[in-house]
């Protein structure tokens, strides 16, 4: 039976986990130091098959519970005149409806983002520090889906459902694929597929199954690259007072350095790994240069 931990466990975590100056005092990119040449290389022989999947939702531009900021699409030049046509698109990337990476300056804890710079990097101005636009050069790596509902067999989480690290376990003996150094770590809890039945519903209000905080040394252990979810990664709620809310996101982007998909959509990719019978694959990811951003909108791919 799993146990959770106290407040007080928690915090004590976040010191255990903690990679500032693992790679230098002025690093930015922290857990992407992971990925190597030769680990790009490995991940790029699972491209067996060819098939490839998107890992996206799209940039939905209708207000619901999940979207209370919808993006903003406007056409600047049409008409049946126009010998071209030109758009303008505005998007608050962070939140529970869009697929996004989260830049390691996105969440602080003690007034520090990872690394330990200051929270004053941050301003009116942007991000001097752990932007999005350290990710320039894109993300290719080995990919590893965890598929939860198959090991607890049922076809989603509920929301407030907890994930613990000893069903991580169980999903990678179930699925035959260990996660190992620089991996990029894909969570599938069944959101998508609940929405699809039952309809949207408002996370703020209802919560969303995710990573109980006990996870956050198995993450550390495993020397993950990127997280990945088909949720926000954490519990919500979790049951720890507001200074708490979110412990995956703090232990991940800010003490061990590891950036966070969030609203990956990982329906189609569960149907082909189990059509292939294999759960790692090729992951390539190409986040926009957006210098300065706390965030970028991305469309993952996985090549199986």
């Amino acid at each position: 039976m799993a146990t959770r931990l106290t407040p007080e466990e928690v915090k004590a975590t976040f010191e255990k986990i903690c990679n500032w100056g693992r790679w230098g005092k002025e690093d930015e990119r922290g857990a992407l130091n992971f990925i190597t040449p030769q680990k790009r290389a490995a991940g790029a022989r699972l491209a067996q098959a060819g098939e490839i999947v998107s890992l996206s939702l799209p940039l939905s531009t209708k207000t619901s519970p999940e979207n209370p900021q919808p993006v903003q699409h406007m056409m600047l030049h049409v008409g049946p005149h126009a010998i071209a046509s030109l758009d303008y698109f505005g998007i608050a990337p962070h939140g529970m409806a869009f697929t996004h990476l989260d830049a390691l300056c996105h969440v602080f804890w003690d007034n520090k983002m990872y690394n330990g710079f200051s929270n004053r990097e941050v301003g009116r101005f942007g991000a001097r520090k752990c932007a999005i636009d350290v990710t320039r050069d894109g993300i290719v790596s080995r990919g590893v889906l965890l598929d939860i509902p198959k090991v607890k067999k049922t076809e989603w989480l509920e929301p407030g459902e907890p994930i613990y690290p000893e069903e991580l376990d169980a999903a990678e003996k179930l699925h035959g694929a260990r996660v190992e150094e620089g991996d990029i770590l894909l969570i599938r809890t069944g959101r998508h597929q609940r929405r699809k039945v039952k309809g949207a519903s408002d996370p703020r209000r209802e919560g969303l199954p995710g990573l109980d905080a006990s996870c956050l040394p198995w993450l550390h252990e495993r020397r993950v690259a990127v997280l990945g979810c088909d949720a926000v990664s954490d519990l919500m709620p979790n049951g720890y007072a507001a200074e708490l809310s979110m412990p995956i996101h703090v232990g991940t982007l800010v003490m061990m350095g590891i950036h966070l998909i969030d609203n990956a959509d990982l329906e189609a990719l569960s149907a082909a790994c189990a059509k292939h019978n294999r759960y790692e694959f090729l992951f390539a990811m190409a986040p926009l240069i957006l210098e300065q951003g706390t965030a970028s909108p991305v469309n993952p791919l996985a090549v199986l």
